[in-house]
């Protein structure tokens, strides 16, 4: 099998209208109809909504865990409700790869800095599976399309097979749609 990768030369929120055409590319392509997708403030989930509106897709958008940098929440309450009443789902899910404090180890990070090496996008695309896949919102053995980016916006897609973090062996990424080129 033969298909193309996109490198982006540079990282970021200037990639997302492209990666956004790619991701649907490649799902048609692939037959896939679940994305999981890193939304801080809202901005990257807002696009995927607009892009994916008439189609039968659905988003598993994955913002910060409530409290991660502080109190409040940056991704917008409202947005939730406008997601979830169109049958995506919203997951405030806990970051695994921050999780050195609670479990007294330092596994998760040496596990996120191991990914890193890929690119941020590729480190939060594989944690954003692993947290939407333990929160119930995709099944272990599903194929999704994963997106992340570097700071902000979308840079970086993948196709996995999902898993939860008790059966982390199980995660399979099968192809890199697009990143940076770092």
């Amino acid at each position: 099998m033969k298909e193309k990768i996109v490198y982006f030369e540079k990282p970021g929120k200037g990639n997302t209208a492209e990666v956004i055409k790619l991701v649907k590319e490649r799902a048609q392509a692939r037959g896939i109809n679940r994305f999981v997708v890193a939304s801080t403030r809202g901005a990257t989930a807002k696009k995927f909504l607009e892009a994916f509106i008439e189609t039968d897709r659905r988003l598993v958008i994955v913002p910060w865990q409530f409290g991660f940098k502080g109190e409040d929440q940056p991704f917008p309450q409202e947005l939730v409700g406008e997601l979830r009443a169109k049958n995506h789902q919203v997951h405030f899910g806990t970051m695994l790869f921050h999780t050195t404090e609670f479990y007294g180890t330092n596994a998760p990070q040496a596990m996120a800095n191991l990914l890193r090496t890929f690119g941020q996008g590729t480190k939060v695309c594989l944690e954003i599976i692993l947290m939407a896949s333990d929160g119930g919102c995709i099944r272990s053995g599903e194929k999704v399309i994963a997106v992340a980016g570097t700071g902000s916006g979308a840079d970086t897609a993948l196709v996995a097979t999902a898993a939860p973090t008790t059966r982390l062996s199980s995660l399979r990424i099968h192809e890199i749609i697009c990143k940076p080129v770092m």
